[in-house]
């Protein structure tokens, strides 16, 4: 494999796998630190790393050649920056060994401790090679735990001034690599956590049932909006374009389609085409940077060929252009769609946004429901008592309420994937750094008795 420029399409060297030796090295060597990390002050050498993150520019500068885009490099630093510092304050309680209680038998006390796990490795995506990189990594490290992180293949340019961050006694390292490292990977680690596609999830899942060791799995998204009649529509209309099209569309929890209450249809469609005809690409001074993955084009343009073909009508975008050798896709909006159509069921991970109207909530609840995945999905309503009654019917994780796509910017709301979109606990939340612990249990017999009655055999 070949590490390519996203802007340019030029090749720019191969990729350099790290040799299974080596990376069995690397797994030796952090198995070693960890004893002496879970005796320290865990939270110095993470504020230092963090601090070191938020400032360097080398860092940001790989992060723009790997994926063609600034802005949301530029954010996607600062919420790794503020990860860093958010688990820095909140682990030291949550590590907090619970109070003892007394248990059912009389005497006995209930007491116990949480064990990390020694090594955890990580395999991590594309779309967002920084912040998706490191989004279980730090939790897992202010939890006591080693970390080796795999990126993607397609983005491994931010690795090396990454590691040149990592602080003395820090036991995170980030190799890189392709398929058959990750896999090597889990044969080493007491846990994995895994971001990607289903079919990648599934090998990582039956990996892991070899290995006996745990498997968290964040996967894909078909995520819906709904706009109910009463809702603010110009509102709604520019929340949907965010969340349909920020990092291009190229987001597990980007919107990508799209139920609108028939008698407010028209209008909210001319609102959203009005505001996507007017978003450009970077390439032209706008928001929207290009595929990232060389293969994405091709997922894009059969969507968009297959919609158009059963009768979509397409109001903006719907092309894959090229630009200076990359491929970019504007904003593109779509009506007259159905779920015979691949964009209203398959995960598209591009600026699609097809609209389609319904007759009443219980149709909009049916329609986003069906689907083989459950990662978030969004509601706008005329109020927030009304939203969140739709909320609540939806097989999703995570619903944004008069908002979309809330689940890139807010961390702190614990959820679960539904469905095909993921497997294990939470990776939101102060709860999701029990993911790489293990409780253990202290039962201590306090009874004055010199044999209590449990101790009673018959003979």
């Amino acid at each position: 494999m070949n590490v390519r420029d996203p802007l340019t399409g030029r090749i720019e060297r191969p990729l350099d796998p790290v040799p299974p030796d080596r990376l069995a090295a690397v797994a030796a060597e952090l198995r070693a630190m960890t004893p002496a990390w879970r005796d320290t002050d865990r939270g110095t050498p993470l504020s230092r790393f963090g601090a070191a993150l938020a400032a360097d520019d080398e860092l940001l500068a790989a992060l723009v050649a790997d994926t063609g885009r600034v802005a949301e490099s530029l954010l996607e630093r600062q919420i790794v920056a503020g990860l860093i510092d958010r688990w820095v304050r909140q682990a030291p309680a949550l590590l907090a060994p619970p109070a003892d209680f007394p248990a059912s038998l009389p005497g006995v006390v209930v007491g116990g401790d949480a064990v990390p796990y020694e090594l955890v490795g990580a395999i991590t995506p594309w779309n967002f090679p920084l912040l998706l990189g490191l989004i279980d990594a730090v939790p897992a490290l202010a939890a006591g735990c080693a970390v080796v992180v795999k990126p993607s293949e397609v983005t491994p340019r931010f690795i090396e001034p990454l590691m040149r961050l990592v602080p003395d006694g820090l036991p995170l390292r980030v190799v890189e690599g392709d398929g058959a490292t990750g896999a090597a990977l889990v044969d080493l680690v007491d846990a994995v956590v895994f971001t990607g596609s289903v079919p990648t999830g599934r090998l990582v899942a039956q990996a892991a049932a070899r290995a006996f060791v745990p498997a968290y799995l964040e996967l894909g998204g078909k995520d819906p909006a709904i706009v109910l009649a009463g809702a603010d529509l110009d509102r709604a209309a520019s929340a949907i374009l965010w969340g349909g099209t920020a990092n291009a569309g190229q987001s597990c929890q980007s919107i990508e389609r799209v139920y609108v209450a028939r008698q407010v249809h028209d209008e909210f469609l001319a609102l959203l085409v009005g505001k996507a005809a007017q978003v450009g690409l970077t390439c032209e001074g706008g928001p929207i940077g290009p595929i990232i993955a060389p293969e994405q084009p091709d997922v894009l343009a059969a969507h968009l060929a297959d919609a158009v073909a059963k009768g979509a009508i397409v109001h903006t975008g719907g092309a894959i252009e090229r630009h200076g050798g990359g491929h970019w896709c504007r904003p593109t909006v779509l009506s007259r769609v159905d779920h015979t159509m691949l964009v209203m069921t398959e995960e598209t991970f591009g600026p699609l946004l097809p609209v389609m109207a319904v007759d009443g909530v219980d149709e909009a609840v049916a329609l986003a429901d069906d689907s083989v995945y459950g990662l978030s999905a969004a509601v706008f309503a005329a109020t927030e008592e009304q939203a969140r009654a739709v909320a609540a019917r939806l097989h999703a994780g995570a619903v944004s309420v008069n908002d979309a796509s809330l689940t890139a910017l807010v961390h702190e709301g614990e959820k679960h994937s539904f469905r095909l979109s993921g497997l294990g606990g939470s990776r939101m939340g102060p709860a999701s750094i029990s993911r790489f612990l293990r409780r253990r249990a202290f039962l201590v017999n306090r009874s004055d008795a010199a044999d209590p009655w449990w101790h009673a055999t018959k003979g």
